[in-house]
């Protein structure tokens, strides 16, 4: 680990104990990226309050991990394509899908591929998209608010992946079956 601190409940800023508390009841364990990300409290608000939003979008499983795993593959973060790798598995996502997504293929079905598409867009072009673009993706048929919905999946992914390149963080136990570097 590059220096940063796995926190538990009794090591972290007074300010990060709730938010930790919050992690482990919802995934009966704070995983290491929050343990990390303790260490700035407002960081990790910020992500689970981020988290939750994007979770609560229209995306159903499928096309929130398409949305998940296509910016972690870009953004090479080991951590979250594990863990998101594990997240889709235990949402019932196809493993023709998370392969395709942890490899960098073309998914098996065009509306996720088209989603895949205008995500990895956005994020290459740091939110510019062409004419085309939105109009593959619309015809595919997502809408206006897909689009800003898939922004806020950047933002939060940002936050993550940004933080476990800064912290080298450790893929939990429950994830290292899933471990994945960039081919």
């Amino acid at each position: 680990m590059a220096g940063y601190k796995l926190h538990d409940k009794s090591s972290a800023p007074a300010d990060s104990k709730e938010l930790l508390e919050n992690s482990e009841q919802a995934m009966g364990m704070i995983p290491n990226l929050h343990a990390v990300m303790a260490e700035s409290p407002q960081l990790l608000e910020g992500y689970q309050t981020l988290h939750e939003l994007f979770q609560n979008t229209r995306f159903n499983a499928d096309e929130l991990s398409v949305v998940w795993l296509s910016i972690s593959n870009e953004h090479e973060c080991h951590y979250c394509m594990a863990a998101h790798t594990g997240i889709a598995k235990s949402t019932d996502v196809s493993d023709n899908i998370i392969s395709a997504l942890r490899n960098n293929e073309e998914l098996p079905n065009d509306k996720l591929e088209a989603l895949r598409t205008f995500t990895l867009s956005l994020v290459r072009n740091r939110g510019h998209a062409s004419d085309d673009e939105l109009k593959a993706f619309h015809d595919a048929g997502y809408d206006k608010r897909h689009a800003l919905e898939i922004v806020l999946g950047i933002a939060q992914k940002v936050m993550s992946n940004y933080t476990n390149h800064l912290a080298a963080t450790p893929v939990d136990k429950p994830f290292q079956k899933f471990s994945w570097e960039k081919k």
